[in-house]
């Protein structure tokens, strides 16, 4: 009888997909390369990106010990680029031209590995249907647009805690099958480092954060009064660090609340203060320097309040657009510290806020608890790769003549 040659398995090919305007969203990600590395070895996986800068921040959290995964650069066309510019960066053109240029690269891929669901257009107008997305949120916060219908599209959720899967589950955004929790891969990454002195006196350090949206963002009407006051007193120091995306652009849109407002700048006056540090973007705005190192949290709608609360502090929010907020799911964050609707009680709610016991605490503890899965010895990274070994072996299964496993990882 003849003989056929066995048929070699499908191994699947997966890449890591970074596509944005700026380097915020790749440690939600890249913390699970190596440890996906190390669980199948012999998974082909790329890393694409967008932008020379993106490139850099995904080498620095590789595991240098292993060999580096091959990097592939993606190109918007020139007209995308140019238009975007044009017009103050209110529509997100060059992303999109990114995915529709490089759709036949990217369906080359059986899945990618997806911080954001703008790439969820690839499958639902780019026509790359047989692609599989692997989404991991580049944060963990409560806003609505952590919860669009979007993420319907994507085939396997790995996601912080019970927190976000619960809501995901509640709202239909996820089926069982098509999710896991893993805990937060940035703390993998960030989370490490000692706390850093950020000015050379004892002052209690306020961050002050507000978001880029243009209707939620605290800096759009109170801003400038906030620097206002805090340039006019001797008793706190204050880093203002901003979403990292509120200075990349002159004109902000939400499509979500059909909003759009011209982003005002930051007034020179504020530039020389010695106890007011501005930081409109820094590598130290994202890696978690000012979250670890700040005695007190003033904000609005930034996921970085989870970020901040890893180790429960005083936190104070800012109601600039007149949110009805209390039984709003959107605004959970705002039940873990005083929400105010006028900066000028920053002077009656400041004094003391650093080195009083918090009202707060208790349930900041709490809301960590839901929001971070935490496993004593297995990283985020590490119980990711886990989950997306375990999605491969199912949508890709090899035959071993193992019956109990059927080459999947046990």
């Amino acid at each position: 009888m003849p003989t056929h040659a066995p048929i070699a398995p499908h191994r699947p090919r997966l890449g890591f997909l970074y596509n944005h305007d700026d380097i915020h969203q790749v440690a939600h990600t890249a913390p699970l390369i190596s440890p996906l590395q190390r669980c199948l070895p012999t998974l082909g996986i790329s890393v694409l990106t967008s932008s020379p800068e993106q490139a850099r921040a995904v080498r620095s959290h590789l595991d240098p010990a292993l060999a580096a995964p091959a990097f592939v650069s993606l190109k918007a066309g020139l007209g995308s680029r140019v238009l975007e510019r044009a017009i103050g960066g209110v529509a997100p053109l060059r992303r999109l031209s990114v995915l529709r240029r490089n759709r036949e690269l990217l369906s080359a891929f059986d899945a990618l590995v997806v911080p954001e669901t703008t790439s969820t257009l690839l499958k639902t107008r780019f026509g790359v249907r047989a692609l599989k997305l692997i989404y991991v949120p580049h944060g963990a916060g409560d806003r609505s647009v952590g919860f669009r219908p979007e993420v319907r599209d994507v085939d396997l959720a790995l996601l912080s805690g019970e927190k976000v899967r619960d809501r995901m589950v509640r709202e239909g955004l996820v089926r069982p099958s098509g999710h896991a929790v893993i805990g937060y891969p940035k703390f993998d990454a960030f989370s490490g480092a000692p706390p850093q002195k950020i000015f050379p006196n004892d002052r209690p350090v306020v961050l002050y954060n507000p978001h880029a949206d243009p209707l939620l963002s605290s800096w759009y009407r109170f801003g400038e009064q906030v620097l206002d006051y805090f340039a006019n007193q001797d008793r706190y120091n204050l880093v203002f660090a901003p979403h990292v995306m509120l200075f990349r652009r002159r004109v902000h849109a939400s499509l979500e609340h059909r909003h759009v407002r011209l982003r005002p700048p930051v007034p020179t006056r504020f530039l020389s203060i010695p106890h007011l540090l501005v930081d409109l973007g820094s590598e130290r705005s994202i890696d978690m320097t000012y979250t670890r190192a700040a005695d007190v949290y003033l904000g609005d709608v930034s996921s970085q309040i989870y970020e901040f609360m890893r180790r429960p502090r005083p936190a104070f929010f800012l109601n600039a657009h007149d949110a009805d907020w209390r039984a709003d799911p959107n605004y959970s964050h705002w039940r873990l510290g005083e929400v105010l609707d006028d900066p000028q009680r920053l002077g009656d709610v400041l004094p003391g806020a650093a080195t009083r016991d918090d009202p707060f605490r208790e349930a900041q503890e709490q809301a960590m608890r839901e929001t971070f899965s935490v496993i004593p010895g297995q990283s985020a990274g590490e119980r990711g790769a886990e989950a997306i070994a375990r999605f491969l072996a199912r949508e890709w299964p090899v035959e071993t003549g193992d019956a109990t496993h059927g080459g999947r990882p046990k």
